[in-house]
């Protein structure tokens, strides 16, 4: 918090001689957001605004808007809820951080796609009075990592949670939504909405308006997957087909554990209808959640994944269960163990892929705070997640599960994380991997 104007003068000096912000200090009676650009590579740049309460009472919320030259896209963001409408993009406060006290300050951040700077910037409607491009950021040599797919970070959210998760409320643009699962043989979301009526499609639009997207996970721990249920593979396609149908859906993951992850005529149905549905729709990514060792998937576990591609299925992703290992150690590195051995595991039965395209089959879900089990997985192990998975360029992060992360609370394990931390502190960590 900046109370005095010489704190200001020297903050403003030492952010522009490291290159860090431009413009002229904060605008006394004001709020003002300025902006930075904090890493810079060929084909874009990482930036951020920082809104600052130059007034002498508490604000509740605020919007800041720019404008974006031809050629110049927004990409992933944080802290913030950002809409884009042609060159134009306006940003608002989330939940969390809408109140700015007197003298003090916000930041929220986001990755552009091209090399053009803001332009017009307005906060709650007015100039933004400093905003302006940083001459001197960090460079990178070779910039970001390449991006496997648009959904490189998605965490689990759990649907069935009350109150429903609002979608469009929470922290990051990408979710894998828990769980469909089986009402006789019958798609349901957990045993209590018929996905055919599109429930919660206002929510999954307004994500997508915003460049985010969704996929729907089949099963989990709790309740039957439809394969199970179904014993008629006509009919097993028929219900994951209606779901795909039903939220325009790109990519669709089945979370198999429990009794299902080896149980073979469940396993076979799920085969051939994973790759009917492929055939049907083409361009659809499916995803295979398992649980996994520090020492690689289980032996049930790589039976799923070989079966599958001997079945045809072109598998986009192998996403690991992180967690609950039920032993002492150092959860941080069991996660990353763990992705080293399903990678190992994955390039036997691929061995025709390079190491680079099998490190993208690979995805990595730690749980948040306490385990199940008792141990910890904080945010050191989460930072040291996430510069592993840079380092190997692999194909998804995700983490069970928002709303505890959202809650930052100590209580029961299905709402809270147990640990200290501020709300949406792991998804702020997991929203700096790009793939």
């Amino acid at each position: 918090m900046l109370r005095h104007r010489a704190a200001l003068v020297a903050a403003t000096i030492a952010l522009l001689v490291t290159g860090g912000l431009v413009g002229t200090a904060h605008a006394a009676g004001r709020v003002t957001a300025t902006f930075a650009r904090t890493s810079v590579w060929a084909s874009g740049y990482q930036a951020q605004y920082t809104v600052t309460n130059g007034t002498g009472s508490s604000i509740s919320s605020w919007t800041v808007g720019w404008d974006l030259p031809a050629g110049t896209t927004m990409g992933t963001y944080w802290d913030a809820l950002v809409t884009t409408t042609g060159t134009h993009t306006m940003a608002a406060n989330r939940t969390y951080n809408g109140t700015v006290a007197p003298g003090a300050s916000v930041v929220f951040g986001f990755v552009v796609s091209g090399t053009g700077l803001p332009t017009g910037c307005t906060v709650n409607g007015a100039s933004c009075d400093g905003a302006g491009p940083s001459p001197t950021p960090t460079v990178s040599p070779t910039g970001p990592p390449p991006v496997a797919g648009p959904l490189p970070v998605a965490p689990y959210i759990d649907m069935g949670a009350w109150p429903t998760p609002v979608l469009s409320d929470e922290a990051t643009q990408g979710y894998s939504l828990g769980f469909v699962t089986a009402s006789a043989c019958k798609a349901m979301w957990f045993n209590a909405y018929d996905p055919r009526t599109g429930w919660q499609k206002d929510e999954i639009d307004k994500l997508r308006a915003r460049g985010g997207d969704v996929k729907v996970s089949f099963g989990g721990a709790s309740g039957a997957e439809l394969a199970q249920a179904c014993t008629d593979t006509g009919a097993l396609t028929a219900e994951y087909q209606a779901v795909v149908t039903a939220y325009q859906l790109k990519y669709v993951d089945f979370d198999i554990e429990g009794a299902a992850i080896a149980e073979p005529a469940s396993i076979a149905r799920r085969n051939t209808a994973m790759a009917n549905l492929q055939r049907a729709n083409p361009g659809l990514k499916v995803s295979l959640t398992l649980p996994v060792l520090p020492e690689g998937l289980t032996t049930e576990g790589l039976n799923v994944v070989r079966t599958a591609r001997d079945a045809g299925v072109n598998l986009d992703l192998v996403n690991i269960m992180a967690m609950d290992y039920y032993r002492d150690g150092d959860y941080g590195g069991f996660a990353v163990q763990a992705a080293q051995s399903t990678f190992t595991q994955l390039k036997a039965l691929y061995p025709a892929k390079t190491d680079a395209q099998v490190w993208k089959m690979v995805g990595v879900t730690p749980m948040l705070g306490k385990n199940d089990d008792g141990r910890v997985y904080d945010q050191a192990d989460a930072r040291q997640l996430v510069a592993f998975a840079q380092s190997r360029h692999l194909g998804m992060l995700a983490f069970w599960e928002a709303t505890r992360d959202r809650n930052a609370c100590t209580g029961p394990l299905y709402r809270c994380t147990n640990i200290p931390q501020s709300p949406y502190e792991f998804s702020k960590i997991f929203a700096g991997y790009a793939g």
